[in-house]
């Protein structure tokens, strides 16, 4: 491609409105856990319609809270899905339990199976976490009746999906279960660098978040700077969880743009569909009503030749400067957790051909064209490669 210029995988723009919530936030001299804060959680709550909306450093954080919350504990086990981020299952293990692997449906819909679900449920299951990948809703549904017939909680992993429905539902993802666990990590679709929030419409979860988030306290630093407390008690194990002023602030002013933001997403997305629709090889995940209420976090294809997908991410950064990147490798196949073994077919056929395209809301058709010919090149390429040696 000679002097082309790299596509990146996701591009974060500030705007001068954001800059300033932040420097307006170094200046006010209160850095700590405070008002903006608590302005942020009040907004985020309004927009996910939800009673609580509790900021957390990050979304592991949330997953872990939202996990002790439903009573988890050591010797249980929380039902996950491989094709996640390790934090997902990670959590689990924080709170003394062991992640079980239930499979996903398929190339088609990359969440969580409710069958597989219902046959991993034993005694021991207290919770299963269902991931809403790339801002796509899991069965919610079945899962729901799933946990409600085993007396167990549903916990949403909503970190791709801080605007996103299920088609025909209108109430958001991450506040159809117990709690819903959201970040905000610089690639995220609302972004601040590092950061999290649990979401609940029960009283009990959030009292006891807003504890453990720090260090089980009863008073925080801004009620005492307040004179609203003199001093404080300590009620149990808690953790450091807190989410810091200047990342409220910047998230605050970055919630008002991102409707814009998810709507061009879903634009982009919904023309990548339409130029790859042809494409001999690739399998798309999702249907198109489903783009039309997703977050589109990130844009995923399926290589069906799943042994010309590291080949081809090599081609697309090498010979046409076109990143990409895989969400996610099969957790139960990397070291930490082959202990967990079993056989998931789905998940580990997608761990090894799903990679996923450039995506943010600044791209341009022009470079989305270089990102669509390049994948259409190698795939072709490949393929004529593969042919030629027998392959």
């Amino acid at each position: 491609m000679g002097d082309a210029p790299l596509i990146p995988l996701f591009d974060v723009q500030l705007e001068q409105a954001h800059i300033d919530a932040v420097a307006d936030t170094l200046r006010s001299g209160w850095l700590t856990m405070g008002p903006r804060t608590q302005e942020f959680e009040q907004a985020f709550a309004e927009h996910l319609d939800c009673k609580h909306a509790i900021a957390l450093a990050n979304c592991t954080a949330a997953l872990h809270l939202a996990y002790l919350a439903a009573g988890v504990g050591p010797g249980d086990e929380v039902i996950v899905p491989p094709i996640t981020f390790v934090a997902t299952a990670a959590a689990a293990r924080y709170c003394g339990a062991e992640p079980v692997f239930a499979d996903i449906k398929g190339n088609h819909d990359l969440g969580i199976d409710p069958d597989d679900v219902a046959r991993k449920v034993t005694p021991r299951t207290k919770a299963v976490c269902a991931v809403h990948y790339a801002g796509y809703a899991a069965d919610l549904p079945a899962l729901r009746a799933v946990c409600e017939d085993a007396g167990i909680a549903l916990i949403e992993d909503a970190a791709h999906s801080p605007s996103a429905t299920p088609v025909g539902d209108s109430r958001k993802l991450g506040t159809h279960g117990l709690a819903g666990c959201f970040s905000f990590f610089s690639n995220k679709v609302l972004s601040c660098g590092e950061g999290g929030l649990l979401a609940t419409d029960d009283d009990d979860v959030a009292a006891t978040v807003r504890s453990l988030r720090s260090h089980s306290l009863t008073s925080g630093t801004w009620d005492r700077h307040r004179g609203h407390a003199h001093g404080y008690d300590v009620l149990g194990l808690g953790y450091n969880y807190r989410m810091d002023e200047p990342r409220a602030a910047l998230l605050t002013a970055r919630l008002t743009g991102l409707d814009a933001d998810v709507s061009r997403r879903r634009e982009l997305v919904h023309r990548y569909r339409e130029l790859i629709s042809d494409l001999e090889g690739v399998t798309v995940p999702y249907e198109d009503a489903e783009v039309d209420v997703s977050s589109c976090y990130v844009m995923p294809v399926i290589v069906d030749d799943h042994e010309l997908r590291d080949p081809l991410r090599a081609f697309m950064l090498e010979e046409r400067k076109v990143q990409t990147s895989v969400l996610y490798p099969a957790l139960h196949e990397l070291t930490a957790y082959t202990d967990r073994a079993s056989e998931l077919p789905r998940s580990e056929f997608v761990g090894r051909a799903e990679l996923t395209l450039p995506l943010f809301p600044t791209l341009t058709e022009d470079d989305q064209d270089r990102v669509v010919a390049s994948l259409a090149d190698g795939v072709r390429n490949l393929t004529r490669a593969g042919a030629a040696t027998g392959g």
